[in-house]
């Protein structure tokens, strides 16, 4: 039609020159749309007209005159346009249509242009391509976006010009390389298919071969994820020139680097490149199939293949194919529920590749495609489908073959350790019990086992050595590295690793385990010390090197003497013995290749050589490192311990033998005054590391007398050196120190000294010389140096003196409180005249801090006479902080120590003590604000002294240490190490018996604060487990000692009653993440001395269960004779109902172990406990409140304690039947299924009758009450009522009397409940509620036990097993008493033995019913007719018929050709009609006549255009709609998606709808012009594609709704 109106036009008016004027614009303006393209249907009708013999009258000057004005077109109307429009910002509608109508303009002007005019345009387009962002935003210049678009105009009319084509290939394949990734997709798209529909034959597959082995050689030199995507992109946009036959003139197929790029896009973490990449495979298959020849070639010179077709085998290849693909889709789904079925799948393409490779010999299928499918899991976001994928990977029978294994080999060591390293992998399975080894580290040790085995023997330990470097490598929590370590440990013993290998596994010790919890890496440890023990090659590691990996495993942790570790190192060394590689020293090779050196010459040498020093310089020298004496005094323990097992041989002598060295040297070490510092050093060293190793763990259920004969003859030798060593010690400490050095020597000499002490426990001759002789001397001259006066100059000497002695002091005072050593009246005196130094006051008249000089006194930093830094250089400049901060602990060591052995001193008047004690606290808050918060226990052991004698007077003062302390605490629970000593110091401190005994009278700020403090300290134990235990085990040993003490304390747990009340319901529920590290340390507990850690870590009782059993236990031991206690019980049981009405009141979710379910199941577990031994008048007063809780909606649990608690309740006190009676008589529609507690009391009613006065009366009452409800509409109420009236009828059929008129009623009653109950689900209901364990096994009376109400009645009613509390941890615990009344097991073990039920009690509650009749839909009449009056329409054309009815059309296309399901297809084609689109494309137009689409249509195709467009043919018709200025768009999710709600439709917009399973294809995603994304709240990833489709068809609505369609909406209202 515009053909012939501008023909028209031109044939009536000649003058082009006025039309060209009229339909212009002036340059620097923006046209809109509409006229860009009358212009351009203005010239491209005057091409036709040109062509045409109506234009045969035009004179050449006229056709140059036309040309000249289209040329100036394009240069002066179109170019400006576009820098215009590449000016703009952004995407906007405006900008694309622009950009449209402009390109389709140029091309209609180069037509007309002579061959010169698009090459020259060309040339000015083509370097902005290669513009940054900033530069082609400046004025002139066109954007990629502008200029791509040019170009793709250009091209067809460049086609002749090679070297420009060749020049625009380059420049694309730049642009794909560098472009941000939103501009890339346009580049394949619109400038390489492109260039390659001009061409055909040889120049085509020349372009393809370029392309090819461009996009190779980028992706061979770097394979990062952004390569591989936009390589993927690449691909798919070229797939059908590359991958269609026939004559292929570039095969994609045979260049191993392709397939590389698919592999690694399979794997990709873009799920728009996933599916490219499976698009190409499942491209290339197909091709492979269809052309039935092999690839590669026979003749392939490629030394690695990764895909192989024979034709003679394309049946197993395809299905293989299929199966493969099919597992792939899947794995997008992301949820195990759907995935799980397909990993039967994988085993079956395993069987198939291994089959295949059997029976021809042949490797047609290479299992690096398997690891893909393995990878892919791997990176799922899905942890549950991750670890279904880790499992199936483990339990991979094909790995057990020699070649598979190998062949997954480097993907072990890579890919699956970094999985394994995920911690929530490791979480226990639903069917594993508390304690249990979790299914992973279980399957992972038989993996290692089986797939080390399977290996080639000469590549087992290069892989196991690569598996050990990933373990230092990367980061590693403390769960996944334990059960790697256990899984190594298991390996059988084979010579795998040597010197490199100890050094991977030194590293993993160092770096890896130093952040990990003490448990979690000492269990490590000694799994890591196991499998080098098993694998060491020792024929290739020296006695020196096992020496050395030994020392970097901690005493304290893991490797102790007397551990089972321990000894097997032992038995390790002495089976191996002779066998290790000799040290080559000296360049002596022979020596090392003819000799093996003994364990014992090794240790001789070593300590030999370790003593050896060279002569003195003179200077003071820095002391030695210490970790060379821990080497070597390991060694010779090991060597003795070893050497122990053997018979006839002296343990003494031995150790004789082997330190005979060091004997002398210490001999020599006093009468020697010549003799090297650093040789003393360094023998002092060994011995005290020699007597700190030697010792076993308190802990330790090992042969004591073998340990204690090393022991023995150790401090034998010991005992022949003292006298040398105190002398040479005494000496130099009375000598004076003149270096920095010598205070980390005077530490090191203290501590010997110590030892010395201790070990003189039974040398009574050593102990009596020690304490009145040396001891003494050494008090006075360290006291004498802290009384000199202050010099004026702080030299070293002198500051390092005074260090020396409080250090000394401190010593001293902490042997005598821990009573070591005796108080001698020397050393009292001494004693006393250090605290009265301590409290010398300046100014008696004034007490206040600043009088109190001796307190917190710093020392000063060396100086020199002009004042500057004396002797601080480097290292030890920072040292002195720590120097200086070790004085001032030490003088608080002291100060703590007298507070409690002498008080103040007498000296200080009587009247001013008080005083005087208010100051010294002062001084100790000044000291928590000096110390580092490491060495603050000193402090508060003084404060706990000190606090009481205060109160009541200075309240202010102790709320302000308590205050301050606790926050010095609290800074300290991110630190492991100090916080645990800090918080029971702090404890003691502030809940010092005297403080918890005042009343809100007597201080109210102090016990407010103390509250506040406790309930900090439970509000912090929710995320630091064990926090709150610290404090209930301080608490309940104050309130009710284990030993009798003098004063009684119970009074006080009035006061602080909250703190009771908190710890009976206690039990924080952790995170995820959290309760792991729980669970795993609770099974290296279970391990006991099969791990070392158990021995050697001390139990820190940060068990989360601790609080309770606390609790438990301090109320099983209250007295019900006694008031106090009877108070206290009686006010508890209060505080628990009343916290239980509140959870039941509360609008909180209720559902199975949740927190309010788990303090529910508390309170009543409490309530149950102290039942007996509450006073009768008290349990009246409460019972009401019993009754009341059963008729809450309760979990099953919870219902079973409360039945208990009513059935001991009516046992114990029958006098409440009547209350328990009228429960039955409440309203039945509020009591609803609730009244089933009442009825489970009744089936236990023969433990209620024989304390019954009158039987018959209350047998008559409950068959009256249970008949009564035999006969409810609530199926559950009928048969607790069935059950109860079996188990009553049963009693009175035993004797009573007065009931034989009822009996014809209840027998015929119980017959018919059998018969009814005879079929079905009734059935099997009526079965299992007999069995139930509540109504069978379960006697309230007899099995009322710790055991029964903590552990066997939570697992049964299926409580989460952290619920539960076994026996055995209450028999461990040192304060519960086991009484008659409650005893801690059951006398029969029939309830334990039992399963949890499957008839668990609950209520419906009518919330939880949902309405039946909401959400309701109505049905809409199409537009604004009835039936009747549609039919005279349907003869017209759908526009036509529209149009009649006045609807509206929009521009939007909606394109269905790769929908297949009717469904689908007629609901959206109701979709599309309702809400105005222009027209429906389907993939066949028989779908209309399908009864399926026509159901949900509901006629709207009669109203709606439809178009018929194959899927092979859409690339083609998305192609000319881009040309006709449409937005092409998909919903689809990439990394570049918009999301809808963002998102502005243009009104040309094509919505491309993807298939159901696969969504869009991959070779038409780079086609689209934006991907939209739904926003999604939900877990499941997909909707339906019609409602996907209907969101975004009304979003784009809504957006372009005019003012004429404003009705549209109120249609479908």
């Amino acid at each position: 039609m515009y053909s012939v109106l501008i023909r028209a036009v031109l044939c009536s008016s000649p003058d082009c020159g006025a039309l060209f004027e009229s339909l212009s614009w002036p340059r620097d303006s923006w046209p809109g749309t509409e006229r860009v393209e009358a212009l351009t249907a203005f010239i491209e009708g005057l091409g036709t007209f040109m062509a045409s013999s109506a234009a045969a009258q035009l004179s050449a000057a006229e056709r140059e005159s036309i040309t000249g004005k289209v040329d100036s077109v394009i240069w002066t109307q179109g170019l400006p346009l576009l820098s215009k429009i590449s000016s703009e910002a952004g995407d906007s509608v405006r900008c694309i249509e622009s950009t449209a109508a402009v390109c389709r303009l140029v091309s209609v002007c180069v037509a007309l242009c002579d061959a010169a005019v698009p090459r020259r345009l060309a040339v000015s387009v083509l370097p902005s391509l290669q513009l940054t962002d900033e530069e082609s935003h400046a004025p002139g210049r066109l954007n990629v976006e502008v200029a791509t678009e040019v170009l793709a105009v250009l091209i067809p009319s460049l086609s002749a010009d090679e070297q420009l084509t060749l020049t625009v290939l380059t420049s694309a394949m730049s642009c794909i390389k560098t472009l941000p990734n939103p501009l890339v997709s346009k580049i394949p798209v619109r400038l390489l298919i492109a260039l390659l529909k001009c061409y055909s034959g040889a120049r085509s597959g020349t372009i393809l071969t370029l392309l090819l082995d461009d996009l190779c050689s980028w992706h061979r030199a770097d394979h990062t994820p952004v390569v591989t995507e936009r390589a993927l992109l690449c691909l798919t946009a070229l797939s059908d020139h590359l991958l269609t036959p026939p004559s292929i003139s570039c095969d994609p197929r045979l260049s191993l680097q392709f397939w590389k790029i698919v592999q690694n896009g399979l794997t990709h973490k873009d799920s728009v490149s996933r599916k490219r990449a499976l698009y190409l495979l499942k491209k290339s298959v197909a091709l492979s199939e269809d052309e039935g020849v092999e690839c590669p070639p026979a003749q392939s010179l490629e030394d690695e293949i990764l895909f192989r077709w024979n034709p003679d085998r394309s049946k197993l290849l395809r299905a293989f194919w299929e199966d493969y693909v099919l597992v792939m889709e899947t794995l997008e789904e992301n949820q195990v529920h759907v995935v799980r079925p397909i990993l039967n799948r994988i085993d079956t393409l395993i069987q198939m590749m291994v089959n295949d490779s059997q029976a021809s010999g042949q490797d047609l299928l290479h299992p690096s495609w398997l690891l893909c499918v393995y990878q892919r899991i791997f990176h799922s976001e899905n942890k549950s489908l991750m670890r279904e994928g880790v499992c199936h990977l483990l339990e991979l029978q094909v790995l057990q073959q020699p070649d598979f294994a190998l062949a997954f080999s480097q993907f072990i060591v890579g890919p699956f350790m970094d999985v394994l390293s995920e911690a929530s992998l490791f979480h226990r399975s639903l069917n594993q019990r508390l304690g249990e080894c979790p299914e992973l580290g279980f399957k992972l040790q038989v993996f290692m086992t089986n797939f080390f085995s399977s290996l080639p023997s000469h590549h087992r330990g290069h892989i196991l050595l690569q598996m050990i470097q990933q373990l230092y490598l990367k980061h590693w929590c403390a769960v996944p590295l334990l059960f790697l370590c256990q899984a190594l440990s298991s390996l059988p013993p084979s010579p795998l690793l040597g010197v490199e290998g100890l050094g991977a596994l030194r590293e993993v010790l160092r770096s890896t385990m130093i952040t990990h919890q003490v448990v979690l890496r000492g269990a490590a440890q000694c799994f890591l010390l196991n499998s080098a023990l098993c694998l060491t090659d020792v024929n290739s590691v020296t006695l020196d090197d096992v020496f050395n990996f030994l020392m970097d495993f901690r005493t304290d942790e893991s490797l102790c003497r007397g551990t089972q570790i321990w000894n097997q190192v032992c038995a390790w060394l002495m089976e191996n013995e002779g066998n290790f590689k000799s040290k080559i020293t000296g360049g002596d090779f022979t020596a090392a290749v003819t000799e093996h050196e003994t364990i014992r010459s090794y240790v001789q040498n070593e300590i030999c050589t370790y003593l050896k020093v060279p002569a003195s310089t003179g200077h003071t020298e820095r002391l030695p490192d210490s970790r060379e004496a821990d080497k070597l005094a390991r060694a010779v323990l090991l060597c003795v311990d070893m050497k122990e097992n053997q018979p006839e041989t002296e343990i003494g002598e031995t150790l004789e033998y082997l330190l005979a060295p060091l004997v002398d040297t210490l001999n020599r070490v006093g009468p020697s005054i010549y003799l090297p510092v650093h040789k003393s050093d360094k023998s002092l060293q060994l011995m005290i590391a020699l007597i700190q190793l030697g010792r076993t763990s308190s802990c330790q259920s090992t042969d004591e007398k073998q340990v204690n004969k090393v022991m023995m003859g150790l401090v034998k030798l010991i005992f022949t050196v003292v006298d040398s060593v105190q002398e040479f010690i005494l000496r130099w400490l009375l000598e004076g120190q003149q270096e920095l050095f010598d205070v980390e020597r005077a530490e090191l000499y203290l501590c010997v000294l110590r030892q010395l002490v201790v070990t003189y426990d039974s040398a009574i001759q050593h102990r009596h010389e020690i304490q009145q002789t040396y001891l003494p001397k050494i008090m006075k001259h360290s006291l004498k140096v802290l009384q000199e006066p202050n010099q004026q100059i702080h030299s070293v000497p002198h500051q390092v003196t005074k260090a020396v002695a409080i250090s000394s002091l401190a010593m001293v005072c902490g042997l005598v409180e821990q009573e070591v050593i005796d108080m001698k009246s020397e050393t009292i005196s001494v004693l006393k005249s250090l605290n009265d130094y301590f409290y010398s006051f300046t100014s008696p008249s004034s007490i206040s801090p600043s009088s109190f000089t001796n307190f917190n006194k710093c020392l000063q930093r060396p100086q020199t006479g002009d004042g500057s830094i004396d002797g601080l250089q480097g290292p030890w400049l920072q040292d002195w902080g720590r120097i200086a901060a070790n004085f001032l602990q030490d003088q608080w060591i002291c100060l703590s120590f007298l507070i409690k052995a002498f008080g103040i001193p007498q000296s200080v008047e009587s009247s001013s003590a008080s005083g005087t004690l208010k100051t010294a606290l002062s001084c100790g808050v000044e000291a928590l604000a000096l110390l580092p918060s490491d060495l603050v226990l000193p402090v508060l052991f003084f404060m706990e002294t000190v606090l009481p004698q205060l109160l009541p007077h200075e309240e202010r003062v102790c709320v302000e240490v308590v205050t301050l302390s606790w926050e010095l605490v609290q800074g300290l629970s991110t630190n492991a190490h100090d916080f645990w000593l800090a918080l029971k110091a702090f404890i003691s401190m502030a809940f010092h018996h005297k403080l918890l005994e005042l009343t809100d009278l007597e201080a109210p700020r102090l016990v407010a604060a103390l509250r506040q403090i406790a309930s900090e300290l439970m509000e912090l134990s929710q995320s630091k487990s064990g926090v709150f235990g610290v404090l209930l085990q301080h608490c309940c040993q104050t309130w009710l000692p284990m030993e009798p003490s003098s004063g009684d304390t119970f009074a006080s747990v009035f006061n602080h009653l909250s703190i009771l009340t908190e710890a009976c319901v206690y039990g924080p529920v952790f995170r995820r993440d959290q309760r792991l590290i729980q669970d795993v340390q609770i099974y290296v507990e279970q391990l006991r001395e099969e791990c070392s850690t158990n021995v050697e870590v001390k139990s820190d009782s940060r068990d989360d269960q601790l609080p309770r059993m606390c609790a438990m236990a301090f109320l099983s031991r209250l007295d019900s004779s006694n008031l106090q206690h009877q108070r206290l019980m009686e006010e508890l049981v209060m505080d628990l109902l009343k916290k239980d009405n509140n959870i039941s009141k509360s609008k909180v979710r209720y559902y199975s172990n949740s927190l309010q379910h788990r303090i529910k199941n508390r309170v009543w577990q409490t309530l149950l406990l102290l039942l007996p031994k509450l006073r009768e008048e008290f349990v009246a007063s409460v019972v009401s409140c019993v009754f009341e809780a059963g008729f809450c909606g309760n979990q099953a649990s919870v219902k079973y304690l409360i039945e208990w608690m009513i059935v001991l309740i009516l046992a114990r006190h029958p006098q409440h039947m009547d209350s328990f009676w009228s429960c039955f008589s409440r309203d039945h529609d509020k009591t609803k299924t609730s009244i089933c507690t009442f009825l489970s009391v009744l089936v236990h009613f023969s433990i209620i009758l024989p304390n019954l006065k009158n039987e018959g009366v209350h047998l008559r009452k409950a068959l009256d009450v249970i008949l009564q409800w035999c006969f409810n509409h609530n199926f559950s109420v009928r048969l607790y009522a069935l059950l109860a009236l079996k188990r009553v009828w049963g009693l009175a059929e035993d004797g009573a009397n007065g009931l034989v008129g009822l009996s014809t009623v209840v027998k015929a009653c119980l017959n018919q409940a059998e018969v009814m109950q005879s079929t079905g689900n009734a059935n099997k209901n009526w079965m299992r509620i007999q069995e139930h364990f509540f109504f069978g096994a379960f006697h309230p009376v007899r099995d009322y036990s710790v055991e029964t109400l903590l552990y066997t009645l939570p697992s049964l009613s299926e409580m989460a097993d952290d619920e539960w509390i076994p026996p055995w941890k209450f028999e461990k615990l040192s304060c519960f008493s086991e009484t008659p009344s409650f005893p801690l097991r059951n006398p029969a073990p029939d309830l334990s033995q039992l399963q949890p039920g499957d008839w668990i009690q609950q209520d419906k509650s009518e919330h939880n019913k949902l309405d039946r009749w909401s959400e309701v839909q109505k049905k809409i009449t199409p537009w604004r007719l009835g039936i009747q009056e549609q039919e005279p329409e349907l003869q017209l054309v759908p526009q036509q018929r529209a149009a009649r009815l006045g609807k509206l059309h929009s521009a939007l296309l909606v394109v269905a050709s790769l929908i297949d399901k009717p469904t689908n297809l007629g609901g959206l084609c109701r979709t599309c009609e309702i809400f105005g689109a222009s027209a429906l494309v389907l993939e066949s137009l028989r779908h209309v006549s399908d009864k399926q689409f026509q159901s949900l249509s509901v006629s709207s195709e009669l109203w709606l255009p439809l178009l018929e467009v194959k899927p092979a043919e859409l690339t083609e018709f998305l192609l000319v709609k881009k040309n006709e200025g449409y937005c092409i768009v998909g919903v689809e999710q990439t990394a570049n998606s918009r999301s809808l709600q963002d998102y502005q439709f243009p009104e040309k917009t094509l919505l491309l709808l993807g298939n159901e399973r696969e969504g869009i294809p991959a070779n038409l995603l780079q086609m689209l012009d934006v991907c939209v994304e739904i926003p999604q709240q939900g877990i499941i990833r997909s909707l339906n594609v019609h409602v996907s489709a209907a969101l975004l068809i009304w979003e784009y609505t809504r957006q372009h709704l005019s003012c004429g369609s404003a009705e549209v909406p109120s249609r479908c209202s």
